[in-house]
């Protein structure tokens, strides 16, 4: 492995805030091990360079050519469209309107079902893209309107980094760094006196949310994100980039929740 793309994963690693462990962890070795990738003299398998650019949200290609991955900035905007823009970035314009219910969405599932001991930050983002992306198969509507990533983390709601340090800030939330069966957790607790103003959702909004918890909230990372994996929006959306809602309607069994037969009768 070349001097520069040794320096470049430890670029990255530390750029992305992860630890050596953790990446020693998910790419199943031992820390030792790890630490010679970064130092150069140890060869990255096909396998462990396709995995070390997932986690850094790469192309295998850009990612052997040392590139930087690709950048999504959001903006949250005043107005009803959502716009977005790209050359070697991607910049996203929220409507306001759209972070909103987001924001009132991820409360609402923390109020819901956030105490329960599965429910960290990976569990949230696939209760999140589930909510959204099978609202939109089923209504061919947007709920939130939040763009996902493929990420290493599966699909990611880009919204969701901003809108919680913002309510930390605002005293409507709390996170809290755990474990759940000796695995690394974030948790997130919603403050008791913080109520989210559920009028920005509509009667079916909530009965849909409330359906994909009472469906989904009980499986762990894992399954949800082996899932979430399974779904077409994942398959054909390509590393770094935001999932297509369109795709739902290409699902197989395994995912799709609309019965397009009684809808066609």
């Amino acid at each position: 492995m070349t001097t520069n793309l040794a320096k470049k994963i430890k670029q990255l690693r530390e750029k992305s805030g992860f630890s050596q462990g953790y990446m020693a962890d998910k790419l199943k070795m031992s820390r030792p091990t790890y630490m010679q990738i970064e130092k150069g003299g140890r060869e990255l398998t096909i396998s462990e360079a396709e995995k070390l650019a997932s986690i850094f949200g790469m192309s295998l290609e850009n990612f052997l050519a040392g590139k930087e991955p690709v950048k999504i900035d959001i903006i949250f905007e005043k107005g009803n469209k959502k716009k977005q823009t790209k050359k070697d970035d991607i910049r996203i314009s929220v409507p306001q309107e759209y972070k909103e219910k987001f924001k009132t969405t991820f409360a609402y599932i923390l109020k819901k079902v956030g105490g329960k001991p599965n429910v960290g930050m990976t569990v949230l983002y696939k209760l999140l893209y589930f909510i959204d992306f099978d609202y939109y198969e089923k209504f061919e509507e947007q709920l939130t309107g939040a763009v996902y990533i493929k990420n290493h983390y599966g699909p990611t709601p880009v919204m969701f980094a901003k809108i919680a340090d913002e309510m930390k800030e605002n005293n409507e939330l709390e996170i809290v760094s755990t474990k759940f069966y000796q695995k690394d957790q974030k948790k997130y607790f919603i403050n008791p006196k913080y109520s989210p103003d559920l009028s920005v959702l509509n009667a079916m909004e909530i009965k849909h949310i409330d359906d994909e918890l009472e469906r989904l909230s009980d499986l762990n990372a894992t399954e949800l994100s082996d899932l979430s994996r399974e779904d077409v929006p994942w398959i054909t959306a390509e590393d770094g980039n935001p999932l297509d809602y369109e795709s739902v309607f290409y699902r197989t069994d395994k995912t799709s929740v609309r019965d397009y037969a009684e809808h066609n009768l």
